[in-house]
């Protein structure tokens, strides 16, 4: 197949790479040619070049924010049976842009980040795949994770935004509530230093990647369950009651098993 990949960050090479290693025919195209160097990949001056290649498949890896507009110039040079496939960890405006064109589409989230994320060995690593997808694309990726070992999860748009809200939102809101209150890093304590490392993991991701996440239609309703938990928690203490506090324990101790 031939598959051109528009978007050569950490998760857009990987792809690349993967599907090269598949035997497809690969094309990959950055704005930043720096990233496009050492893939050993055919790369596109242009998206205009697009024309001449003919993609069977699109695999759009650019940014959240301009993942739309991506699609939108590259479309005049697509043929009418290219399919078109994202990857963005929120789907936000996605389904009305789909509905309004005439190319098929596949949408997937791979969860994890190949920055951090032992790539050779990806068993304990997560994908999502899109059950509104077209069905052959669907099965493409569907067949495309298995072989890397990954555990699949399929979910409508919808369903994947409000998980995205619920497995994202609430784990980064903590975490950056942590790193606000930071003033001196050099304290003693292993609880605390492991905390420090998933915040300084989570600082080094992309800004706009971030804030996509917290900006997230239903993001908001998990900060606020965020805020009311503090509430209750500030109230326990308030009261210095330890028949309350064991409660409140316990209700954790279950909320957190398998």
């Amino acid at each position: 197949m031939r598959i051109a990949v528009i978007g050569t960050g950490h998760m857009g090479a990987w792809f690349a790479r993967e599907f090269a290693r598949d035997r497809h025919e690969v094309a990959v195209f950055d704005r930043n040619p720096e990233t496009t160097h050492n893939l050993g990949l055919r790369v596109l001056q242009s998206l205009a070049e697009l024309e001449d290649l003919a993609p069977e498949m699109l695999l759009n890896a650019v940014s959240i924010r301009q993942t739309t507009a991506a699609f939108q110039e590259c479309l005049p040079y697509l043929p009418n049976n290219c399919v078109l496939v994202d990857v963005t960890s929120v789907k936000g405006e996605l389904p009305t842009f789909y509905q309004q064109i005439t190319f098929r589409y596949a949408s997937i989230h791979p969860m994890f980040g190949p920055t951090f994320a032992n790539v050779n060995n990806l068993k304990e690593e997560n994908a999502i795949l899109i059950n509104e997808s077209d069905p052959e694309a669907y099965t493409f990726f569907e067949e495309f994770f298995r072989q890397r070992k990954l555990n699949l999860f399929t979910f409508s748009f919808k369903e994947h935004d409000e998980m995205i809200a619920y497995s994202l939102t609430i784990p980064f809101a903590s975490t950056l509530v942590f790193a606000a209150c930071m003033k001196n890093t050099a304290v003693p304590g292993t609880t605390f230093k492991r905390h420090l490392t998933i915040a300084r993991g989570l600082l080094s991701e992309d800004d706009h990647l971030l804030a996509e996440i917290l900006f997230n239609t239903y993001s908001l309703k998990q900060i606020e369950n965020i805020t009311g938990r503090l509430e209750f928690l500030k109230h326990v203490i308030r009261g210095r009651d330890y028949d309350e506090a064991q409660r409140f324990f316990e209700t954790l101790r279950d909320n957190i098993m398998p």
